[in-house]
């Protein structure tokens, strides 16, 4: 149907009848400029200015505009500013985040306690573990990645990733746990230590408790490779950067709130052995428990990506499929990590990635040898851990409220240098008083407290508040970084970062506290100079921060994939 014009042939009382118009039929576009009767003439097509022109001064010219409906498309209702479409893809992405590190917190807790109260084991073993196992056996998972890339679809890589975890969890509790007095090589690494000295007592450690090593390299991998490459790699293909400025610090919400829940499923499991009667495996009993949890959190999350591939992924692939692409050949493994080094975008983001990872390290193997000589029993170490992990998802809670208004009035650059800049703060604090311990020592004192206990503290809140910066402000930051890449750079490129970089940059901190202890005897006696690395690792993290904010901000303009509303 053709929309029609007329002109009413009344006119006021006093005025000279005009003559009756014929009603013409007037051919227009269905997006017509004309809102209103009243628009000017100026912005009118030219077919409207003919009959306008008879009307004299005085005449009021009625016009009906009639489109038929079939000829202008009917946006999709929104709900609070968002299409039904993005609300189908954030609420199960959120949901399963939330699942993703309620299992990370509780692995995270579980794989410390375990490894450093082990048997012939303690804090010292964790940067060993770190540089010579799971750095490796991410190498290899980055390296079978790439090359799974290039032969399954995104969904069959997912499965493959995610089920080998949950088997192995669940056979962790189930039957290595329990059959630990055979496997583990006890009587033999005893005398190897008679032999080799202690200064050997960290790679002997490895050897004697291989299936703790063995479940804490797993529980660092889930959070490189669960949360970093399946999770945000399939939540970068299916938003747009618009949307992941308004919903990625909303994601954190969530999570924490996981966070919260998980650190008092720990807690709880920990005050239910202490509890039990002599002769009953506690560890054990806890392990099915918090395992459980972990088996059965992994099979929702794979619901979840299930139903999304099923019921909403195709309607964005039908989306997308009206902007035309040119089709790439994909590369080999050796190509694509040559390509990778060579992109100055890719290198300033792991340069984020390994700062951020070597930053932690030297704070975090400190503090957590002064958590064990304050709590050196087991149970006690696992409540205190499980408060840490709840008081991190309150305080990350109100970080993530706070993210969104950073990003909006600030943009992504600032928000991308808070962390680095939180997490020097707080760490000068943290060694400045393992450092003057002798002139604090009077003060804690009369407020009841030894200094050993507030380090504990002042470490647990320096980590507290940079994971919560981390958590609310650089993984956004970082996981928006890549939307603008093409598929291949953000797949391969993603696995490449969060699954070594993020091990190397731990190993690198490991590496640094080895070299340390080795030169200077003892890891108290080289604090002064892990505080002077600490600085300098900072700057160079806000160096990379600062460049990459500009490369995405013309990345954006290239692509058009810009947050609107956002400062860049």
């Amino acid at each position: 149907m053709r929309p029609t014009v007329g002109l009413r042939n009344s006119a006021p009382s006093g005025l000279r009848a005009m003559p009756k118009l014929t009603s013409r039929v007037v051919k227009t576009f269905a997006a017509s400029p004309i809102k209103s009767p009243l628009a000017s003439v100026s912005s009118m097509p030219k077919p409207f200015l003919a009959p306008l022109m008879l009307a004299e001064p005085g005449v009021q010219a009625n016009m009906t505009v009639q489109a038929a409906a079939g000829d202008v498309p009917q946006p999709p209702k929104k709900f609070l500013g968002f299409e039904p479409l993005t609300w189908a893809k954030i609420i199960p992405l959120g949901l399963m985040f939330f699942c993703i590190l309620f299992n990370y917190t509780i692995l995270r807790d579980t794989k410390d306690v375990l490894v450093v109260t082990a048997p012939g084991s303690g804090a010292e073993i964790i940067p060993f573990l770190k540089t010579w196992v799971n750095l490796p056996m991410a190498i290899v998972f980055t390296i079978g990645y790439a090359k799974l890339a290039n032969v399954l679809s995104s969904e069959a890589l997912f499965y493959s990733c995610i089920i080998p975890f949950i088997l192995f969890f669940g056979a962790f509790a189930g039957l290595l746990y329990p059959l630990r007095d055979t496997l583990h090589p006890t009587e033999y690494c005893e005398k190897l230590l008679e032999t080799m000295g202690t200064r050997w007592a960290g790679p002997i450690a490895i050897v004697r408790n291989w299936t703790f090593c063995l479940f804490y390299v797993m529980a660092e991998l889930w959070g490189s490779v669960v949360v970093s490459v399946l999770f945000w790699g399939f939540a970068n293909q299916i938003t747009t950067v618009e949307e992941a400025s308004q919903f990625y610090p909303l994601f954190g919400l969530g999570a924490n709130v996981a966070l919260i829940f998980s650190g008092q499923a720990v807690k709880y499991f920990s005050l239910v052995r202490a509890n039990l009667p002599p002769g009953v495996d506690g560890w054990g009993l806890t392990l099915n428990g918090l395992m459980g949890m972990v088996c059965i959190g992994g099979v929702i999350i794979t619901a979840i990506y299930y139903i999304l591939q099923r019921k909403v992924v195709p309607q964005i692939k039908s989306l997308r499929e009206k902007k035309a692409k040119k089709s790439k050949a994909k590369m080999s493994v050796a190509e694509s990590f040559a390509f990778l080094a060579a992109s100055p975008y890719i290198r300033d983001l792991a340069t984020l990635v390994v700062a951020y990872g070597i930053s932690i390290n030297l704070v975090e193997v400190t503090w957590k040898s002064k958590i064990k000589a304050q709590f050196p029993n087991p149970n006690d170490y696992s409540v205190f851990m499980g408060e840490f992990s709840t008081c991190t998802g309150i305080v990350t809670f109100g970080m993530m409220l706070l993210s969104r208004v950073i990003f909006k009035k600030f943009g992504w650059g600032t928000a991308a240098l808070i962390t680095p800049v939180m997490l020097l703060a707080t760490g000068v604090g943290f060694f400045s008083l393992l450092l003057f311990s002798d002139f604090f020592q009077p003060i804690l004192a009369s407020m009841g407290m030894t200094p050993l206990y507030a380090a504990v503290l002042v470490g647990a809140a320096q980590n507290i508040f940079s994971k919560s910066s981390k958590y609310s402000l650089f993984d956004p930051c970082k996981e928006m970084a890549y939307i603008p890449l093409d598929d291949e750079v953000k797949t391969k490129g993603k696995a490449a970062i969060d699954v070594i970089c993020n091990p190397l940059g731990k190993s690198g901190g490991a590496l640094i506290q080895q070299f340390m202890i080795i030169g200077f005897g003892s890891l108290a006696a080289s604090t002064p100079y892990l505080g002077i690395i600490l600085l300098g690792i900072t700057l160079v993290w806000i160096n990379a921060a600062s460049s990459l904010s500009v490369q995405f901000s013309k990345l954006q303009e290239e692509t058009g994939n810009t947050m609107d509303g956002i400062k860049e």
